[in-house]
Order: structure tokens, then C-alpha cells, then sequence
């Protein structure tokens, strides 16, 4: 089983995270509206199972976008933490640089001359015999003060090269969490667009027959968790029912489907990775017909779905744009593995 961490600081910062997730919710919100419907597309009838297809796709896109801004992030840091160590390290060769400066200046001072000369001129024979040997013991330090000097001149340079290479990849993830964020958005509004094309009775329709809502289900439950952070992750899950879908969020206002689980564990003090493709890696797997609440269920072949079983046959899952968090049939879509955390 994965190791168990605090989660790590989110992806993209503050500012950016409500900026990009600002946008991302008013397109959302629109994305399976009850807007009226407009005149169909040219090319075939539009069909629930092109929906289907588009919402997929946007899932799909959603994932990349977090594992951009998730991997963004963590550069944020080590650039941060590597321009911190840079600037200690500068400070560290400018002290040895002073030291080496005035060592270097009092050997010159007192070993310029003869040294038997110096000792007969010397008024007090024992006291430049002292003075000798604290000049070799200098000497000594002074040779393992360069040394260290050196290696540090060399690891600062290194560790420059490697914060340059770091912040040129921060701005490839930076760009990948732009691109994703667009990919997302395009097809989102071809889903909208396809859904508005719908005669009215399939489109009120839709939500009932793609996934079905809790209405239609028993009471969940009734079955034991794996273990008491399981159980916490499921109680938290239980209480974003009715929070709405937003991509790219982790919660607690609003979620993605993986923003709720890696939010949900989160509050049991478990950290998850950010997309779901990384969390059902993040445990043990174990068949369905073994899966017990607070299991992590993911759905495709791609694993670009996940969910959290809660018992009764149920998960707990944040569907796509326009419906709330809430329960479905495990069986919903293709189940491509169940993950124990």
C-alpha cells in the first residue's frame, strides 16, 4: 500500500486558482443548462450518446489540466526552494571568500621575510615561535577552506543550471495548463451545443437516463468501511451531496470528480494525488465484487473517472458540468479498477 502524506500546497497559486477557476465555473455552469434550444448543427441528428462522447473528452482534457497545474506547482516550490538555497549558498562562499582574503593578507604581512631572520630580530623568541606555529595551523585551515570553497563554488553553479532548467519547465507547465484549459472549455461548449440541439424531451431527459440521480437509487450504505480514515473520507464525501461540479476544482465550494475524493481523503488527513489516473495507483487493488466504503472506483479504461464507494452498491462521485456531487450505481459506466487507500 501507498504511504499516507499530508496533501501537498495545490497546484496553481491562489491568485491564478481563482482566476482560472473563476472562468472555468461560468463555464460550467452553462455547460448542461437548460438553455433554449437552438437550430441543430448541420451534419447528423445530435445524440445523448455524442454528449456522452464530448463530456468524456472534456473529462479526459480535465485530468491533463490538473496533472499540469498539479506538476506546475510542485516547480513553483523547488524553484523556490532552490533560489532560497542559492542565496544562502551565495552567502556562505562570501564569508569563505572574506576569511580566505584575511588569511591570505596575514601571511603576507608576517611571511614576507626570512624566517631565521625573523626569529633573531625578534624580541621575544618564544612568542614568534608561537606565532610560527599559528601561521602553519592557519596555513592548514586556509588549504582546507579553499578546498571547501571550491567544491561549494561548484555545487552552487550546478544547483543554478539546475534551477534554470526547473523554471524553463515551470513555463512549459504554465503553457500546458493554458492549452488544457482551453481544450476543456472547446468542449464543453460543443457539449452545450449539442444538448441545446436536442429535442426538449430528450434533453430533460439526459440527466435521468446517462447517469441516474439519487432519487432512483435505496439508501446507501449499510456496509463497513476499510478502515477509520476510510470512514472519515466517506462522511466528508457524504457531505458535499449537492455541491456543484466545477473542473479543475478541489474543493470545498465545488469539485471535479477527482478534486472530491483527493478533497475527501483530505479531510481524513490522507493525501491523494491530484488526477485519478495517479489515485487508483494510490493503494491496494481489490476486485468489486470485494469493495467496501471509502474504495476509490475508477471508470473507463483510461481511468479518466473516479469515484468513492460508499456501500449498497453506490458510489459518491462529482458527474460532470451542470449536475451536483452525488450518488450513481457503481456500475455506471466500464469500472477499470477499485483502489483501497
Amino acid at each position: 500500500m501507498a504511504s499516507h502524506r499530508r496533501p501537498s500546497p495545490p497546484g496553481l497559486t491562489h491568485s491564478a486558482r481563482v482566476t482560472v477557476l473563476s472562468a472555468a465555473a461560468a463555464t460550467a455552469a452553462a455547460a448542461l443548462g437548460t438553455s433554449p434550444a437552438g437550430a441543430a448543427p448541420d451534419g447528423p441528428r445530435p445524440s445523448r450518446a455524442a454528449v456522452d462522447r464530448l463530456l468524456a473528452d472534456a473529462e479526459r482534457a480535465t485530468e491533463e489540466f490538473n496533472r499540469a497545474g498539479e506538476r506546475a506547482g510542485q516547480l513553483r516550490n523547488r524553484t523556490r526552494a532552490a533560489q532560497d538555497a542559492l542565496a544562502r549558498g551565495q552567502e556562505r562562499l562570501n564569508r569563505m571568500r572574506g576569511a580566505l582574503g584575511a588569511v591570505a593578507s596575514t601571511q603576507y604581512r608576517l611571511g614576507g621575510a626570512d624566517p631565521a631572520l625573523m626569529l633573531l630580530l625578534s624580541a621575544d623568541p618564544d612568542d614568534y615561535l608561537r606565532g610560527a606555529e599559528l601561521m602553519e595551523r592557519i596555513g592548514d585551515r586556509q588549504t582546507n577552506t579553499l578546498h571547501d570553497y571550491l567544491r561549494s563554488q561548484r555545487e552552487l553553479v550546478q544547483r543554478r543550471a539546475e534551477a534554470g532548467r526547473d523554471l524553463a519547465e515551470l513555463e512549459r507547465s504554465r503553457a500546458a495548463v493554458a492549452r488544457h484549459k482551453r481544450t476543456v472549455e472547446r468542449k464543453l461548449a460543443a457539449a452545450r451545443r449539442l444538448l441545446n440541439a436536442l429535442p426538449s424531451d430528450e434533453r430533460s431527459a439526459y440527466d435521468r437516463s446517462s447517469r441516474s440521480g439519487r432519487s432512483a437509487l435505496g439508501p446507501a450504505g449499510g456496509e463497513t468501511a476499510a478502515s477509520p480514515r476510510a470512514a472519515a473520507a466517506v462522511a466528508a464525501a457524504r457531505g458535499a451531496v449537492g455541491r456543484p461540479y466545477v473542473w479543475g476544482a478541489n474543493g470545498p465550494s465545488g469539485f471535479d470528480c477527482s478534486g472530491l475524493t483527493q478533497w475527501s481523503y483530505a479531510q481524513a488527513g490522507v493525501g491523494l494525488p491530484r488526477t485519478s489516473q495517479a489515485q487508483r495507483y494510490a493503494g491496494r487493488r481489490v476486485p468489486l465484487s470485494q469493495a467496501r466504503p471509502g474504495d476509490l472506483v475508477a471508470y473507463r479504461h483510461d481511468a479518466s473517472h473516479i469515484g468513492m464507494y460508499v456501500g449498497n452498491g453506490q458510489v459518491v462521485h462529482a458527474p460532470y458540468p451542470g449536475a451536483a456531487v452525488r450518488y450513481d450505481p457503481v456500475g455506471m459506466m466500464p469500472v477499470s479498477s477499485v483502489t483501497r487507500v
